[in-house]
């Protein structure tokens, strides 16, 4: 828990502007930074610029001040709105984590004398020359939390272990558990979609791994199978069912929300799919996930505590960074469902063996940083202003 008495720095910023806009796994990535600086700099105002997507993840977060809201789909009505609340929160410090020339233009816009961002190595579209200063240029192939860590260590202040805070209000809670009611246990979250096209694993690939794992084996009972979803992957849920011949599966595909998931991957023994923002939720509240990789790099993106359980088809392509894939996803046709199903029981059997517990380490030691293992096989809330 983030204890008020440890003060890192003598001169603390008052108020400081977080910049990461868009992708739920790189928000949930950071907010173990947030947790650093709320540790060090306990009385400081935090607010963070966010869009929508993203939003339900900070929403009441217990370390966060501010959410300030920047609505692209309504641009450029939107624009006037959101800079004016920006220039209305004099900060002292942005910390610019989203490396483009949207946020680096967000960083400028709020006035803030103090701005710190990535190295030119790693900005993208001049970013580099909105910041006043940058941090130590970073290996492209180094974890993403890992990464916005060093943030932390430019600020200098004090190393912290990597939390992410989310928790749901008793009532939140309850209803997102309510649409498990009647399951039997242990229950396994199956992640379908992904936003990237080139990253999602077949259905009748996951048909395959829910079926392998309906059947105690190698000393894991039997798991029942949550289909986990936005509304965009319902047809991807009804494809996997029909492969299932009837077997049971909840499918939740479009029916919760992304706060919900807290819950839901808190309730759940072990879960798998492809590289997305779900992924990360579920690894953030301790989840064991089984993360499948095509287009995208576990070295760079797996999910913090579970990269050993990184699972990729070998091809002389990967990691190609495609949004579509011209051969068909090849790569991850390559993941055999069996070898997915070993490795969720492996990853079950492993986690009854240690209590269940969720995996910590130390926030600016590189040594802490889990290493991708390749193929196996071929409460109370601060309230938001």
């Amino acid at each position: 828990m983030i204890d008020p008495a440890d003060k890192s720095v003598a001169q603390p910023p008052r108020r400081v502007l977080i910049v990461l806009l868009g992708a739920i796994g790189d928000v949930v990535r950071a907010l173990p930074l947030l947790g650093r600086i709320r540790r060090a700099w306990p009385d400081a105002h935090l607010a963070w610029a966010v869009e929508p997507k993203s939003r339900p993840v900070l929403e009441r977060h217990p370390w966060l001040d501010e959410l300030i809201v920047y609505d692209r789909r309504r641009a450029p009505w939107s624009i006037p709105a959101f800079i004016g609340r920006l220039r209305r929160g004099r900060f002292d410090l942005v910390i610019d984590l989203q490396r483009h020339l949207k946020s680096g233009l967000i960083a400028l816009a709020s006035g803030a004398p103090d701005r710190i961002g990535f190295a030119a190595a790693n900005a993208k579209e001049w970013n580099d020359r909105f910041s006043t200063r940058q941090i130590d240029p970073q290996p492209r192939m180094r974890l993403k939390l890992t990464q916005y860590q060093a943030f932390g260590d430019a600020l200098e202040i004090a190393p912290a272990p990597i939390e992410f805070g989310l928790t749901l209000a008793a009532d939140e809670s309850a209803r997102a558990l309510a649409h498990l009611e009647g399951l039997a246990r242990p229950l396994v979250g199956v992640i379908l979609g992904s936003s990237w096209p080139s990253r999602i694993y077949f259905p009748e690939a996951v048909a395959a791994v829910i079926r392998a794992l309906a059947a105690p084996a190698e000393g894991v009972p039997a798991l029942t199978p949550i289909l986990i979803g936005g509304p965009e992957d319902a047809p991807l849920g009804a494809a996997v069912r029909r492969e299932l011949d009837g077997l049971e599966a909840r499918d939740l595909t479009g029916r919760t929300s992304l706060r919900d998931l807290v819950a839901i991957f808190g309730a759940c023994a072990v879960a798998f799919g492809p590289d997305c923002g779900p992924m990360h939720i579920a690894a953030a509240v301790g989840c064991p996930v089984v993360s499948l990789w095509g287009s995208t790099a576990p070295e760079r993106s797996a999910p913090w505590g579970y990269a050993h359980l990184a699972m990729r088809g070998e091809i002389p392509c990967h990691p190609c960074y495609l949004r579509d894939c011209p051969i068909g996803r090849e790569c991850m046709r390559r993941i055999a469902p069996e070898d997915v199903a070993a490795t969720v029981r492996r990853a079950l059997a492993s986690r009854r063996a240690i209590g269940g517990g969720a995996i910590a380490a130390s926030a600016n030691s590189e040594s802490a940083e889990p290493s991708a293992t390749p193929a196996i096989g071929a409460a109370e809330a601060r309230s938001s202003r």
